[in-house]
């Protein structure tokens, strides 16, 4: 991924807490040089031995047998993202672009075994239902569950290197920024206002 030095994020709890929160990712793996692209939910495990990333697809989704220990794959996770006007700088000379957040993590992919499965089921069940009113559990009979998890396969991506770019406009001018940050504060567009809030959050 192309970074400008501006844009380069090093500070891994900031990539943590990014992956964290933007979990549903983009698979990417290559079969005869053809690319294939999966959207899944994903968890981090932050590790001292190296983080890993854990998550499961449908059997019938044929990117599994792609796996391979001598090549990585690529998780792409997406944060907020917006079209900038030029018409909110200081600045006369500008034109359009798009400011947005994005993680690239690269690692080893691997098929794990049904116990492994099952935790990651429970683990990205708990994730997404704490934030209910009335957190539903997994508490089907053994009978459907165990019948529900052979559709379905569960891996891990140990991960080898990261690139986080943050492109929110740091190499315009402080009045700039401000100008930005003002118009997607009061725009219609959810996509704006969550990108601004980010914006709020990481300057």
């Amino acid at each position: 991924m192309y970074i400008p030095p501006a844009n380069r994020v090093e500070d891994v709890a900031k990539t943590r807490a990014f992956i964290h929160a933007h979990g549903f990712a983009t698979l990417v793996t290559s079969k005869q040089g053809i690319p294939w692209a999966s959207h899944l939910p994903v968890l981090l495990d932050e590790r001292d031995d190296g983080d890993r990333l854990r998550s499961h697809m449908a059997r019938v989704n044929e990117q599994w047998r792609h796996f391979n220990p001598n090549e990585e794959v690529l998780c792409v996770f997406h944060g907020p993202h917006a079209y900038i006007s030029p018409s909110w700088y200081s600045s006369k000379v500008a034109v359009p672009t798009w400011n947005y957040a994005v993680v690239h993590a690269y690692g080893i992919a691997k098929v794990e075994d049904d116990g492994f499965l099952r935790r990651v089921v429970e683990d990205t069940t708990l994730k997404y239902e704490s934030k209910q009113a009335s957190p539903w559990k997994l508490d089907l009979p053994d009978g459907t569950i165990s019948s529900l998890m052979k559709a379905i396969v569960g891996f891990s991506i140990q991960i080898t290197r990261v690139e986080t770019k943050f492109k929110l406009g740091q190499n315009r001018s402080k009045e700039d920024q401000q100008g930005t940050l003002t118009a997607l504060k009061r725009s219609v567009d959810g996509d704006s206002r969550s990108l601004a809030d980010f914006i709020s959050n990481n300057s």
